[in-house]
């Protein structure tokens, strides 16, 4: 059976949340509900103060930091933008946390910590280390 491009991402983001989703040696965090909110509510949530980077009525984006890390988050008026927004930034690769209508980026690790107060659902960006091109 020959795999379709989305078949093998969706095949990758199983496998994913197949990982982070599992522990081991009894140690079983349960992922919260995923929380909603705005962004300040959402920073106030992991515990830190939103650097404010886009504040517009589509999008409101700002980096944090917290004791697991930097990482951006990001809340959108819409599903549509949301999903825009990351599909778009899917390119620049990284873990990207999603909720209803926003979104924390960051390393692996900065991630899971995250999610276990924040709920949501992990995606993978792309990957182009194996993509590099010559010219």
């Amino acid at each position: 059976m020959r795999l379709t491009r989305p078949m093998l991402a969706v095949a990758g983001a199983a496998a994913v949340l197949a990982l982070t989703g599992c522990g081991s040696g009894g140690d079983t965090h349960k992922v919260p509900p995923t929380a909603t909110g705005s962004l300040e509510s959402l920073a106030a949530e992991v515990k830190c103060k939103p650097n404010m980077q886009t504040d517009a009525d589509e999008i409101r984006q700002a980096i944090c930091k917290n004791t697991d890390g930097k990482f951006i988050l990001a809340t959108f008026a819409t599903d549509r933008g949301q999903r825009e927004w990351i599909n778009d930034a899917k390119d620049y690769g990284g873990y990207y946390l999603v909720g209803r209508k926003w979104v924390a980026v960051g390393d692996n690790g900065v991630v899971k910590a995250l999610r276990g107060t924040l709920g949501g659902d992990v995606e993978l960006g792309t990957d182009h280390h194996a993509h590099a091109h010559s010219g």
